[in-house]
């Protein structure tokens, strides 16, 4: 019996056109073997059994070590050290394959929606680009969205100091074209080093610094802050 390769260069031999004593010349077959193969067909292909990984015995184990353990998880390390004192060889990164394919997935946390009135409610939030002593200077961005048309206004600073807020405050109250009822800040520390400066609760930040008649729906005339910290997302 010859290979399933054997009989593919014969084939290849004579579909060039070559006879049969060229093809047993070639392959140094008989005649009557070339012959024979020719007309038998291809043999079947043995199918490759799967090779058992090193890590399949101890599989059984990994899962049970798992579930006994929920909700915590156990690093793949340790769980690697466990099968190699019951005869594991073979590397941590197909241990952490393996333990990726029995973590569950992450769920989200829950958000908690609420509505605002157009004109009630600004967040504001820093988002730092380059800390300070960063060797190109400190670069931020001041990012106010107004709670119930999701319109935001941006700037970018080189500081984060009190008088800086005040300031983007102003502009981005201009931009829109008044002053909301309220401004949601999430604890940040520029707000809350302030805080006693400005009144221990709720205290007009841009009073004195801001004249406007305009308004946003039930705007104010003065922004009041609540420093707080709050997961929400508000209706668009």
């Amino acid at each position: 019996m010859i290979s399933y390769e054997e009989y593919m260069e014969i084939e290849i031999l004579r579909r060039q056109g070559n006879s049969l004593r060229d093809i047993a010349v070639e392959t140094g077959m008989a005649v009557n073997t070339v012959r024979k193969y020719l007309a038998s067909g291809p043999p079947q292909r043995k199918a490759r059994q799967p090779v058992a990984g090193k890590l399949a015995p101890f599989k059984t184990y990994l899962q049970a070590r798992v579930e006994a353990a929920k909700p915590d998880w156990i690093p793949a390390t340790v769980l690697k050290r466990e099968i190699e004192e019951r005869g594991y060889t073979g590397g941590l990164r197909r241990v952490q394959d393996y333990l990726q394919k029995l973590r569950p997935a992450a769920r989200p946390d829950p958000v908690v929606r609420f509505e605002t009135e157009p004109g009630h409610q600004m967040q504001m939030d820093w988002i730092e680009f380059r800390k300070p002593g960063h060797k190109l200077g400190m670069l931020a961005a001041f990012v106010a969205t107004l709670g119930y048309s999701r319109v935001s206004y941006a700037e970018f600073v080189t500081d984060m100091r009190i008088e800086t807020l005040l300031a983007c405050h102003v502009r981005a109250f201009d931009a829109f074209g008044g002053v909301t009822r309220e401004i949601v800040y999430d604890n940040m520390k520029t707000v809350i080093l302030k805080r006693d400066a400005y009144g221990k609760n709720s205290t007009d930040i841009i009073r004195g610094s801001l004249t406007s008649p305009n308004t946003m729906g039930s705007c104010l005339a003065s922004a009041s802050h609540t420093a707080r910290r709050r997961r929400a997302r508000s209706s668009v």
